[in-house]
């Protein structure tokens, strides 16, 4: 590479925390992790808080910053956070050639910097005009509409825009994003070895493995987990990526429909931990909602291919965003959303014949390794980077 070695010429920035144990810090860890292998390191500019510190310089030029200052107040933090960016952004201007983002708060001062020289990558994993209406009940659909003129500003502004998933990508088309533009690049997994068995692990368990925002689904599990009461063998394993606090709505649901006693809870797992409980478990339960988040916007959930890797059978809702991972009967079972005796039978009818569940579970693997591991994903955002600029970039 020509120039000044500690030059940045690559940043990635999320509004995200990393690390951490939600799947949204896998995914940045591979992504960003790509973007700087093509530019012998780079700048990564994240969420911090804890015990992270604010600053670190990791080995092959990756530098490391992150905002952490306590705002209560989401917007504002999001704000803030658009304004420290453009303070990190200043002074690698003249050097940068490739900068990609996660989000709109993101995207904003990268996209809006006058006379830019480099390339915008411009990732959806999601949209706040979407996902807040179901998070945040009280922001106001002004505030909502504004955030969605931000995102279409961001998209036109990027030169490219990464989605996980077809089902994102029809909804940007739809809000007028050219299709030409619009490249997916699906989540990946690691297929990992066989993993030992965590400690306290009941004999016999589902699990479901993720994040607890209403349009997961966890209270339409907790309810088909009551109907299976009769068995009294069979525990439910929840691996929370949120602490504590954020369960409370639902152990006090647990409590009321008499379950509270067969959950075993586990919050905030590192990540490599989690891989044991998927591999312990007799099914892994995926029970999104049938919401806009879900219908409308889209997701890509990676429980769904962890859980695959790990070779145990999933069921979850009959999504089309689940229907671009796994096949009915073929990797686990697909339920119509958002009922729990429908999800209770089919779990009940999987658990009465484990060879043929254990058989999806092989088959699921498989299907990851041929089609969904993480150095395929990057790879083909590799071929984004070479679409924006034009050649690959000098080793």
């Amino acid at each position: 590479m020509s120039g000044d070695p500690s030059a940045i010429r690559a940043a990635y920035f999320a509004f995200d925390r990393f690390p951490s144990s939600k799947g949204s810090a896998v995914h940045i860890g591979h992504m960003a992790a790509e973007l700087f292998a093509r530019f012998d390191g780079g700048l990564l500019g994240v969420l911090g808080g804890g015990s992270l510190p604010r600053y670190q310089r990791e080995v092959g030029g990756i530098e490391i910053a992150r905002f952490g200052e306590p705002i209560p107040n989401l917007l504002d933090r999001a704000e803030a956070f658009s304004r420290w960016v453009a303070a990190h952004l200043e002074p690698h201007r003249e050097t940068l050639r490739i900068c990609h983002v996660r989000d709109p708060w993101s995207a904003l001062p990268v996209v809006t910097l006058p006379g830019r020289g480099y390339r915008v990558v411009y990732e959806v994993n999601g949209l706040p005009s979407i996902e807040l209406a179901h998070t945040r009940p009280s922001v106001t659909p002004a505030t909502l509409a504004k955030i969605a003129d931000l995102e279409l500003l961001c998209l036109a502004g990027a030169d490219a825009v990464v989605v996980p998933s077809r089902v994102i990508a029809g909804a940007l088309s739809r809000r007028g994003v050219p299709e030409a533009k619009i490249h997916l690049v699906a989540n990946g997994a690691d297929v990992p070895d066989a993993a030992p068995r965590p400690d306290g692990a009941p004999d016999r368990y589902l699990v479901y493995v993720g994040a607890l925002q209403p349009w997961q689904g966890v209270d339409v599990l907790l309810r088909a987990f009551a109907r299976l009461a009769d068995l009294t063998d069979l525990s439910l394993v929840i691996c929370s990526s949120v602490p504590e606090r954020r369960a409370r709505p639902l152990r006090r649901l647990a409590q009321r429909l008499g379950v509270e006693d067969r959950l075993v809870w586990r919050f905030t797992l590192p990540h490599p931990e989690v891989a044991g409980w998927l591999a312990g478990a007799a099914i892994s339960v995926a029970p999104l909602t049938a919401c806009a988040r879900n219908l409308d916007q889209g997701c890509a959930p990676l429980k769904i291919l962890e859980s695959m890797a790990a070779g145990v059978p999933v069921v979850a809702s009959d999504l089309p965003v689940v229907r671009e991972l796994m096949t009915d009967g073929e990797h686990g079972r697909l339920v119509a959303p958002d009922r729990p005796a429908e999800l209770a039978r089919v779990l009940r009818v999987l658990l009465e014949y484990p060879d043929a569940a254990r058989a999806m579970g092989d088959r699921g693997r498989q299907r990851i390794l041929t089609d969904f591991t993480w150095p395929a994903s990057r790879s083909r955002l590799s071929d984004v980077y070479d679409v924006i600029t034009g050649r690959r970039a000098n080793r």
